[in-house]
């Protein structure tokens, strides 16, 4: 029994600090499961880590699970990606929002929650890290003035996100500025993308587990995530040619652009149809 003149830190962490409903940063990560293990790692996944190794942490208040069945895959490009090599790697991906504010009082527990996963047994091994980074929230683009904010877009039931990675040319704040102000908005406009997010990736953390590694460039790199009505694939026209919009307006280049559709929790839905 603790003593009663000592406050309980969880009584006294909740008036400190900030705690408005706003995104300041993201997990995202992008996972291939190795060949015969992708029954085995979306049971982990769904019956442990989702909530053991994330959503049960301090400051991260929403998380959604998504996934590249083999008929989403082949509308993957470029084939030169720098980031998933061969470009049907990373089967699955989750997003996460973590409160503004909030980012190292979430990353110092996440950490130390990881440390203790793995000699634990509760970290599974046979997967590879593709594209998995905490990344910083720059800001949102909408197609309409009302309906969903940022915040509940993983929530909402949206039937499809499309993860595009860009390289800028010059600076990432020009490269920014640009997709926000014009390349987004004329893309969105009467189509089937009614939000894109946009995040800038941190370096992992020196203490970070020895199975996550930074892929170069990071510095120069935007990812943004839209959110789609319908499933992308009956909508890929929006995005197909983005990678030759961004080329010849020369902002830079296009590293990967992937469409998913949410997984169904709790089940081993499109787990055999990944190759």
């Amino acid at each position: 029994m603790s003593d009663a003149s000592t406050p309980n830190p969880y009584s006294t962490l909740p008036a400190q600090g900030p705690y408005a409903p706003a995104i300041g940063s993201a997990l995202i990560t992008m996972v291939e499961p190795h060949v015969g293990h992708e029954h085995a790692y979306n049971r982990w996944y769904e019956d442990d880590h989702f909530n053991s190794g994330a959503m049960a942490m301090p400051w991260m208040f929403a998380g959604r699970r998504w996934v590249a069945p083999k008929w989403l895959q082949a509308l993957r490009a470029p084939d030169d990606s720098i980031i998933a090599q061969p470009l049907d790697a990373g089967k699955y991906i989750t997003c996460y929002w973590i409160t503004a504010g909030r980012y190292e009082d979430h990353l110092r527990w996440s950490v130390a929650t990881n440390q203790r996963l793995l000699p634990d047994g509760r970290v599974y091994l046979d997967r590879t890290h593709v594209y998995t980074s905490f990344q910083e929230y720059m800001g949102a683009v909408y197609r309409d003035e009302t309906g969903p904010r940022d915040i509940h877009s993983l929530d909402y039931p949206y039937q499809g996100m499309v993860v595009e990675v860009v390289d800028s040319a010059d600076d990432r704040e020009t490269l920014a500025a640009w997709l926000t102000e014009e390349a987004l908005p004329a893309r969105m406009a009467g189509s089937e993308a009614a939000q894109t997010l946009l995040f800038a990736p941190y370096p992992l953390p020196e203490d970070k587990m020895a199975y996550v590694e930074d892929v170069p460039g990071l510095e120069r790199r935007i990812t943004l995530l839209t959110f789609t009505e319908e499933p992308p694939d009956e909508c890929w026209e929006t995005f197909a040619d983005f990678g030759a919009t961004v080329a010849a307006a020369g902002r830079g280049k296009v590293q990967l652009s992937a469409p998913f559709i949410p997984t169904l929790p709790g089940t081993d839905t499109y787990v055999d149809q990944l190759r």
